[in-house]
């Protein structure tokens, strides 16, 4: 039951969702340059918490990957590298990111990307009901199941949240 509001824009990300079927809720929202979660958690009136950031990083290889975590909590990047079978896990610069992902820093979805890279995934994201997640522009999130990001996007559960 995709809501079409007249305000959501279309994206790559709104276009990826509904090819692979998943229902999703627009919520757009006042960007604040610099805000994060906290900035779009308190315009929708939602938990940090249920607010899940899209980082871009990359490896001692500089091979990209994307990691899904809470809003209110840090990535450990050496539990990371750990837990994903890497030496070594940093962010990626924001012009890189933009240039794996298709999207500007503070719009990155997982969802649509221009390439392909590995997704890991915070284990207690799918504990929650419903998150709030990039709709693949900056004041735009998309509402989904949790288990619907594990069926379309098929990432590795890590526990690397602090």
């Amino acid at each position: 039951m995709s809501k079409h509001d007249a305000h959501a824009p279309e994206t790559p990300a709104t276009r990826f969702l509904r090819q692979h079927g998943v229902a999703f809720s627009a919520h757009p929202y006042d960007y604040e340059e610099h805000g994060g979660t906290r900035v779009s958690a308190r315009e929708l009136n939602v938990a940090e918490h249920a607010v899940i950031k899209t980082l871009v990083m990359e490896d001692e290889h500089a091979a990209p990957l994307i990691v899904l975590m809470h809003g209110d909590r840090k990535v450990s990047t050496k539990e990371l590298a750990r837990q994903a079978g890497r030496k070594r896990i940093e962010p990626c610069a924001p012009e890189i990111a933009n240039r794996h992902s298709g999207y500007l820093i503070g719009g990155t979805s997982p969802f649509g990307t221009r390439k392909r890279m590995p997704v890991f995934i915070e284990k207690t994201i799918l504990d929650m009901p419903l998150v709030y997640i990039n709709g693949g522009r900056r004041g735009f999130l998309v509402g989904v199941h949790p288990h619907d990001i594990l069926r379309v996007l098929q990432p590795q559960l890590v526990q690397v949240g602090q």
